[in-house]
């Protein structure tokens, strides 16, 4: 009897009108995305079809919970600034253009007067017997007809909204045949050996967004002005081709609330599957409307090197990316960190890529795979690139190869990274090489975030480059490292300038990669000696309040082996106490390691592991990591680390 009471209160309080959130943050618009409504036995894709109850349910649980419909021309009236939206504004959509919608949803649209979009494949319905639907053959009878789609235009509630002609479908997209989104992926030409160009994949694009459109103003006598982008993927080139097309409304499957600075090109809608009750509904609006999403939830995070996976016989190669993928699986991270580059001895500089690039060599063509694999094959449900920012060894005859960092004559021994060749940040050919080289990452494979290298760190005696020379002059110092290190005054000014110039051209680096990848967000690595000396500042460049203010995570080396700290529990301790004072837990991950590197790559015990990071949960840590994932010595255990991290619950909190 509790335990129904319990469930009973708990039911009551998600179907609760949603707490607010502060005016700067709070939505202004929750989108939902249908696809069929149906019974499970007749849906077609199962997991995505709400059944006529359901829907009818749900609509008039909103109606009755102050939830206010909304379509397209509200929508535009008050981005121009002509009407405001009503609150708890609601844009229903569906997807993909089943006749299920006109069967089972249309009615309940017209009873309520509710305002719908439904985004439709032209190529799809322009078939006259059997359909080829994403890979599988249909009857064309389970698709909207022309005529219907006339009739619920024609009524002024629905929108006919574009979801492409022909891109909702995969393409090759790796030497390895994986098929992946039409619209956001350089198609791979197998017989060529090479990927379609830039130019090439932009006519593709738009002409199949150009033909659908045609299609719909022909049917309708209507053009789309809103598109629905296939798979949730879209990147700076398509929403340009669609606002060219007219179709300034761009929905995605972005996880987040839609506050009144979301892009309309760039709305954000909860998916609402089949197994959706009102109360999981009702959860899912309530963390939209404290703007929280699936960053907010713990991440626990496996850190891994492709150079393990990396292997000159292919079919070798692909037996240890299987492994890989076990691995993960029976760890049941959540995220991955998954480098990019190429460091075969171990230097921390990169000698190449795993993926196409103009400036440096390929090692192999792995970082597309391996990032598809993972995030089609197992749990996890944010990748990461990892790259360094400024540790690159470019080709010899590369002219911005020799603009490096330059050190100082001076003590630093005691600086863990002076072993790194590293790229001046401060020469503009080092920029543009780099900026280029973060290009052709992006665009070689779809993921969520950046990790940048702990290599994003200038010293106290760094850097004496011509460029870094001439930069400091321009901030007003003397242009020479050894008269700024004489004065604390100037050292503590040039402190300043350089952690802010790092941070600056790592969030420039962003930038780049999120004109393919809107939803990026960005991490750092940051040593612990930052967080815990504010001496260290001056040593690094680096600073925990830059970091947790202008970076979406900052990953701590929470290495004590590492840092050779005489007592770990203090370290970890002073550590957990720094972040919390800054009241940035959220914010912060805390990056174990595995194997201590001081002593003859001993491996640290997998039970140590667990109970360091139960005792992190216990201290109020949100997110931990480790690294790295020993892929041939099957280390750290998932048998034993598991557990501790699932000691954490993956859901948001409901404030």
């Amino acid at each position: 009897m509790k335990t129904r009471l319990v469930s009973l209160l708990w039911a009551l309080l998600l179907l609760a009108p949603a707490p607010r959130a502060s005016a700067d943050t709070e939505e202004e618009l929750t989108v939902l995305s249908y696809h069929e409504v149906a019974e499970r036995g007749e849906a077609l894709v199962p997991q995505y079809a709400v059944t006529p109850t359901n829907f009818v349910r749900q609509m008039d649980w909103l109606r009755n919970h102050g939830y206010r419909f909304v379509g397209v021309r509200d929508l535009l009236a008050a981005r121009e600034g002509r009407a405001p939206l009503p609150p708890k504004a609601v844009l229903v959509t569906f997807d993909d253009g089943y006749q299920s919608v006109y069967d089972h949803a249309w009615p309940v649209l017209k009873m309520f007067r509710i305002p719908a979009v439904i985004n439709v494949v032209g190529g799809w319905l322009e078939e006259k017997g059997r359909v080829n639907f994403d890979g599988k053959e249909l009857p064309r009878g389970k698709l909207l007809s022309w005529p219907e789609l006339r009739e619920m235009s024609e009524s002024g509630l629905v929108e006919i909204g574009s979801h492409s002609c022909d891109l909702h479908r995969g393409i090759v997209g790796n030497p390895q045949g994986n098929l992946e989104p039409a619209a956001t992926t350089r198609r791979y030409l197998p017989d060529e050996k090479r990927y379609e160009d830039e130019a090439t994949y932009r006519r593709r694009v738009e002409a199949d967004l150009e033909r659908n459109n045609s299609l719909i103003r022909r049917h309708t006598g209507k053009a789309p002005r809103v598109i629905a982008w296939p798979y949730g993927r879209y990147n700076e080139i398509t929403r340009e081709i669609a606002a060219k097309l007219g179709m300034p409304i761009g929905l995605t499957l972005d996880d987040g609330a839609n506050v009144h600075e979301t892009p309309l090109w760039a709305l954000r809608r909860i998916l609402v599957e089949s197994g959706m009750a009102l109360w999981d509904l009702a959860r899912e609006i309530a963390i939209r409307n404290q703007n929280l999403s699936d960053n907010d939830r713990p991440q626990k995070i496996m850190h891994v090197d492709l150079d393990y996976v990396y292997d000159a016989d292919p079919a070798q190669q692909d037996r240890n990316l299987g492994h890989l993928l076990d691995r993960i699986e029976k760890m049941g991270v959540n995220t991955v960190y998954l480098q990019a580059f190429s460091d075969p001895d171990g230097n921390g500089s990169a000698d190449s890529v795993y993926f196409p690039c103009r400036r440096l060599p390929m090692r192999a063509d792995l970082f597309n795979r391996a990032a598809w694999q993972i995030r089609t094959r197992t749990q996890v449900k944010r990748l990461y690139a990892w790259m360094p920012a400024l540790a690159w060894e470019l080709p010899a005859t590369d002219p911005a190869a020799h603009d490096r960092v330059e050190t100082v004559a001076g003590d630093h021994t005691d600086r863990v990274n002076m072993g790194y060749r590293r790229l001046s940040p401060f020469s503009p050919r080092a920029r543009e090489a780099i900026r280029e080289i973060y290009e052709d990452l992006a665009r070689a494979a779809p993921f969520e975030g950046i990790l940048f290298h702990d290599d994003l760190t200038l010293s106290d005696y760094e850097d004496a480059s011509p460029s870094a020379l001439a930069t400091y002059r321009a901030w007003g110092l003397p242009g020479s490292v050894e008269e700024i290190r004489k004065s604390d005054d100037l050292l503590g000014r040039w402190t300043i300038f350089k952690i802010n110039a790092l941070d600056d051209f790592a969030l420039d680096l962003a930038a780049v990669v999120r004109r393919q990848q809107p939803a990026l967000r960005v991490a750092r690595n940051l040593y612990a000696r930052v967080a815990l000396n504010p001496k260290a500042e001056v040593w690094y460049s680096q600073s925990l309040d830059n970091s947790i203010a202008r970076y979406d995570f900052t990953a701590i080396m929470a290495m004590p082996y590492m840092e050779k700290a005489p007592d770990q529990a203090a370290f970890f301790h002073d550590l957990v106490h720094a972040v919390d004072y800054r009241d940035a837990m959220k914010k912060v991950v805390f990056e174990l390691q595995t194997v201590d590197w001081r002593n003859d790559s001993r491996l640290v015990p997998s039970e140590e592991l667990a109970d360091t990071i139960r005792s992190l949960y216990g201290m109020g840590v949100e997110h931990v990591g480790f690294y790295p994932d020993a892929l041939f010595r099957d280390h750290p255990s998932p048998r034993v680390l598991k557990p501790a991290l699932d000691a954490k619950p993956n859901a948001p909190e409901m404030r």
